[in-house]
């Protein structure tokens, strides 16, 4: 693997994905939905944190969510399997496909 030199906010991450901040948390709150060091915390304070991912982090959630994207059944799936909190998949769930 690469030296990682670089890395970006979710929330940056949310804005060049055009993708909803709490969805990216909701996937990657469970660091086994991307493999092993695309998910980098980073610390703000003694308590506090923020994540960010690498370059190969953006790349296999934007494949990620292209692929879940293909047909509404197949959204509905990813959504079940990949965000734990039952009222955010609805509400993404209810949301207009892309």
């Amino acid at each position: 693997m690469a030296t990682i030199t670089h890395v970006h906010t979710l929330a940056y991450v949310a804005e060049m994905l055009g993708e909803d901040v709490e969805l990216l948390q909701a996937i990657i709150w469970s660091g086994d939905n991307l493999t092993y060091g695309a998910i980098i915390t980073v610390y703000t304070g003694p308590d506090e944190t923020i994540a960010a991912l690498t370059d190969h982090g953006v790349d296999e959630l934007s494949d990620m969510l292209r692929e879940a994207r293909r047909t509404t059944q197949a959204w509905h799936c990813f959504l079940d399997n990949f965000v734990d909190d039952p009222e955010l998949a609805t509400r993404f769930k209810a949301q207009p496909p892309r």
